[in-house]
């Protein structure tokens, strides 16, 4: 093997001819002169198209950071001549070694994009020597290379809409993701219609209405973009938010039973020292100390709960009928869910009926809410369809947030997350 062919394998370059290897005692480096080949030479950074010259640049030869040459940093040195591009203007010359203004080769970008999708960033910045803002600058490029030549939007006809926080000061990412096939396909910094709506300006009219089903949290914006944008989708609610709002409700009247229990305990308190075990218990005391535990055995499926929960469950049911009758109404609804169509119609219309019946201000607002969005409620049920997909792409998204704290800009962070989680994981170099 000749060995500039050899050079070119090593340092993973293409269309490149090697002038010279010297290595740099003082700064201890490996520098390879390179230029391009004459077919790669004189065209617009940009755009790849063949310009004439323009001028040779400033006079002083460029480097590019390549992958290391075992313990040893190798760099590539090259002239950085500029030319006259009809539609970008005067650009520095297109190399084939690096993307247009990047420090680093094609290989050391994708070396990069790959460690920080697969671990940490202590272990990215010291195995490549590199500060971790030039991590999310270089997860940027690469993630931008990725888009122009994947169509992320393909095949979108079932998919999920929600919102997590990634720092905070109540700073959101909206996201959405294919219910097909689990991956992330969009994400953007915000947490309102104009977020929303650049989505689907991104999709277009044409595959706007190829959407089928839409699954989302009900939060009433999120409603009304779909609307506009695919009115013939069917907007299904998540059931995990429908029995999340039950459980608020529920733990709203725990804690408002539980303040009582406290005013009256303060009221008519305890005797002071230690009770004889002839003393009967103190009511207030009982009550009080019952209810602080009952979060859990409140919120809690019947089938998952403890002995002492059950326990704690059946002295709610004897001598706070009221938040019995609370929890009741949740579980009801969270069977709902359970039940096939035909019947769920039914059921829903009954459980808002026993709601208002109730009189219990947290369920009567609830009732109302349930009965709002009773065809999204209906259309989960019967389509089988939730959020499920969304909120794990969610937990694994707060992961990588965690992971990529530092990124001054959250381009930088959806670049990460659409490399990560949009079925677009990059390669090491050399493997297939």
């Amino acid at each position: 093997m000749r060995a500039d062919s050899l050079w070119r394998a090593v340092l993973g370059v293409e269309k490149t001819v090697i002038e010279e290897v010297t290595f740099d005692e003082d700064d201890e480096i490996v520098v390879v002169s390179v230029r391009p080949t004459a077919r790669q030479r004189g065209r617009c950074g940009r755009c790849l198209r063949r310009c004439r010259g323009y001028d040779q640049g400033r006079g002083v030869r460029r480097r590019w950071r390549a992958l290391d040459l075992g313990m040893i940093q190798a760099w590539l040195e090259a002239d950085s001549p500029r030319v006259q591009c009809r539609e970008h203007g005067v650009v520095v010359a297109h190399v084939p070694w690096s993307r247009h203004g990047a420090g680093h080769t094609h290989a050391f970008d994708q070396t990069v994009a790959w460690l920080a999708t697969q671990t940490s960033k202590s272990a990215v910045t010291e195995l490549m020597r590199v500060a971790w803002r030039t991590v999310g600058s270089i997860i940027t490029r690469v993630w931008a290379d990725v888009e122009d030549l994947v169509d992320r939007f393909d095949g979108l006809t079932r998919i999920g809409i929600d919102e997590v926080s990634y720092r905070r000061g109540r700073l959101y990412l909206m996201v959405v993701v294919d219910h097909a096939t689990g991956r992330l396909v969009w994400a953007a910094p915000g947490q309102s219609k104009a977020t929303l709506q650049t989505f689907f300006d991104a999709l277009g009219p044409e595959r706007c209405a190829k959407i089928t089903h839409v699954s989302a949290d009900s939060a009433q914006y999120i409603a009304e973009v779909v609307a506009a944008n695919c009115p013939d989708a069917i907007q299904v609610a998540d059931p995990f938010h429908v029995v999340k709002w039950a459980n608020d409700a529920l733990g709203e009247l725990r804690l408002e039973a539980w303040r009582d229990a406290r005013r009256a305990l303060k009221a008519n308190p305890r005797r002071r020292g230690r009770p004889s075990p002839n003393d009967p218990p103190h009511p207030g005391a009982e009550r009080f100390k019952q209810l602080t535990g009952a979060r859990y055995a409140l919120w809690k499926n019947p089938e998952n709960l403890t002995a002492h929960q059950k326990v704690r469950l059946e002295w709610i049911a004897t001598s706070d009928p009221r938040l019995y009758q609370a929890y009741l109404l949740k579980e009801h609804l969270r069977l709902i869910f359970k039940l096939p169509a035909s019947e769920a119609a039914v059921e829903l219309d009954q459980w808002c009926r026993d709601a208002a019946a109730s009189q219990i201000p947290q369920f009567l607002d609830l009732a109302g809410r349930v009965h709002r969005q009773r065809q999204p409620i209906l259309a989960a049920i019967e389509h089988g369809l939730s959020n499920g997909r969304t909120e794990s792409v969610n937990t694994k998204i707060r992961l990588r947030t965690r992971m990529a704290f530092g990124f001054r800009h959250p381009e930088a962070l959806i670049s990460l997350l659409m490399l990560s989680l949009g079925g677009h994981r990059p390669a090491l170099p050399g493997r297939t």
